[in-house]
């Protein structure tokens, strides 16, 4: 098997559904969202991942639990938390062929959207203008206040990519990848190397699983949307 990576952002939020800004704030999935995850599994089914990576906030791992129980896969998800306190504390032999290991982190969690958080888009465009509101949540390097910019986004999230995940797919590796809209728009700004003027443009749809193909050596050579 080639290396694999497939990309998934969660489902639809109870603040997606509210038109709210939600950054680092742990809302659930509604049940939309519960419906999209449970979609994106059923268009993986029979996909055998040797590892996932899901961002330590619910609507991901709801995202993951409800998609991955659509595999048809009977091992057991076994996440792996980077806290010290947890991580050094979990520690077991383990089982490849029962349990699946799924490393959860704070580094592919969705952009930090600071005082904007909670707010409801639209009142937020009235209080502070239509293009200020679009520079933050459409520009690269503009923080919202308070906030991280796309940018400030790509400089955790990429380093964690070339840390964490990149060298398990030059290992030939199937992996799956479940987070936000933000931290996976860095992910694919640096897959595609697209530029810092379009990135910001990009959308990434909920519960749609996204796939990419690589080479032998790693190299990235083509994707499709399922």
């Amino acid at each position: 098997m080639m290396p694999r990576l497939v990309l998934i952002r969660h489902g639809q939020s109870q603040w997606n559904l509210e038109n709210r800004f939600t950054g680092w704030v742990d809302v659930p999935l509604s049940p939309k969202g519960i419906q999209e995850a449970v979609n994106a599994g059923k268009k993986l089914k029979g996909t055998r991942f040797d590892a996932g990576f899901v961002s330590y906030q619910l609507r991901a791992v709801q995202t993951l639990q409800y998609a991955f129980s659509e595999l048809g896969d009977n091992r057991t998800p076994i996440i792996h938390h980077e806290d010290a306190r947890i991580h050094d504390r979990e520690h077991h032999s383990g089982n490849p062929g029962s349990e699946l290991p799924i490393y959860q982190s704070v580094e592919l969690a969705e952009r930090y959207y600071g005082d904007l958080q909670g707010l409801n888009k639209d009142e937020t465009r009235k209080k502070y203008g239509e293009e200020q509101v679009h520079l933050w949540r459409r520009s690269y390097d503009i923080r919202p206040p308070g906030g991280e910019s796309l940018k400030d986004t790509c400089e955790r999230t990429i380093p964690y990519y070339q840390t964490h995940i990149e060298p398990e797919l030059r290992k030939g590796k199937t992996l799956l990848v479940v987070a936000h809209g933000n931290s996976l728009r860095s992910i694919v700004k640096f897959i595609e190397n697209i530029s810092d003027e379009i990135i910001p443009t990009l959308e990434i749809p909920t519960g749609v699983p996204l796939v990419y193909d690589f080479d032998a050596r790693g190299a990235y050579i083509g994707k499709k949307t399922l």
